[in-house]
């Protein structure tokens, strides 16, 4: 009987040996994991950027500087011509912005205009959430100034006409249950259910065939899930209703939904936006991760020596490092 209990006794010290080496083993692999990441960001800390960066007065013009700054932190995606067609763009499934068109989707001015100059600065400073596009917070609000002129001459547009003045964006009424009421009936009435579907998730009769002004299939949001593309405040999707998004099939409706009936089906859309999107890796979100990887790709570049987000023009890791991880942690 002695031996018997002596060789269960073993058993079960030899079983929570192996649950402990298991857990151990898991932990480990975690704690490396971690420490490679800390490691990385170390390096990119402590190098020594400083002998390499264009001031304001060495680029010369704004437009030179940003053009060294689009080449070194967006061609990847966007292409050395601003046309979308950036070395990176094949991976990616929500395919980047063709400048060239001068068709900007988040803007503050009505359906078909070109976009105010803080239009495009919000969008470089914010980023388009579970896209590829992130905000570019390394950069100083000179630098994305400067990205935001040259990203203008890409497009002839911007030399023969002139946007129109924003649009209005009254006070938001209270939330209450007969605005939201209200909202489902705009829904309905207004046709977002044939992309977006009857409950919001993006499966709308009309959603596969959808197209964009380059014949790429594109996707309906899904509203019932957070965070949207256009921005996080009730304003952002209000102006997204108002002005529709150029160059997609979301169309404006501003000249056929009354401001009232605008906030209302803001309202609605929010009270099914009950769900958040699976997070990555730093709160990342869709695409996000894809281009997190870009970066780093081109900052590892710019280490090298190469024209990447940390080469020659400035870019990632540069500045603003505090910034960009409160940016990145708040996502």
């Amino acid at each position: 009987m002695q031996g018997a209990r002596l060789a269960k006794n073993n058993f079960r010290l030899s079983g929570e040996f192996r649950v402990t080496t298991r857990c151990h083993e898991a932990m480990s692999k975690a704690f490396i994991a971690v420490s490679i990441l800390v490691m990385i960001l170390g390096i990119l800390l402590l190098y020594d950027f400083g002998n390499e960066r264009l001031s304001i007065v060495q680029a010369g013009t704004v437009v030179e500087l940003g053009e060294r700054i689009y080449l070194a932190n967006c061609a990847a995606c966007h292409g050395e011509k601003g046309d979308g067609k950036g070395p990176e763009s094949n991976r990616l499934k929500i395919k980047p912005r063709d400048f060239t068109t001068g068709n900007y989707k988040f803007r503050s001015t009505p359906s078909g205009s070109l976009p105010l100059d803080k239009d495009i600065f919000r969008s470089i400073s914010r980023g388009v959430r579970t896209t590829s596009m992130l905000a570019q917070l390394h950069l100083t609000d000179k630098e994305r100034w400067a990205v935001t002129e040259y990203l203008k001459s890409f497009s002839k547009r911007f030399t023969t006409e002139k946007p129109s003045g924003p649009i209005s964006i009254p006070v938001a009424p209270a939330p209450s249950r007969d605005l939201s009421a209200l909202g489902k009936t705009m829904y309905a009435e207004a046709g977002c259910s044939q992309c977006h579907g009857l409950v919001g998730k993006g499966d709308g009769p009309s959603a596969k065939e959808l197209k964009d002004e380059a014949g790429i299939s594109v996707v309906p949001s899904n509203l019932t899930l957070k965070p949207f593309k256009s921005g996080p405040l009730p304003e952002d999707l209000y102006r997204t209703i108002t002005t529709g998004l150029n160059g997609t099939p979301m169309p404006s409706y501003g000249d056929v939904l009354a401001p009232k009936e605008r906030w209302a089906l803001v309202r609605y859309i929010l009270s099914i936006a009950t769900h958040e999107r699976p997070r990555g890796m730093m709160g990342l979100v869709g695409e996000e991760v894809v281009g997190m990887q870009i970066d780093m790709r081109a900052a590892m570049a710019g280490m090298m020596g190469g024209r990447g987000m940390m080469g020659r023009s400035g870019g990632m890791m540069d500045r603003n490092m505090g910034d960009m991880m409160k940016d990145m942690m708040r996502r």
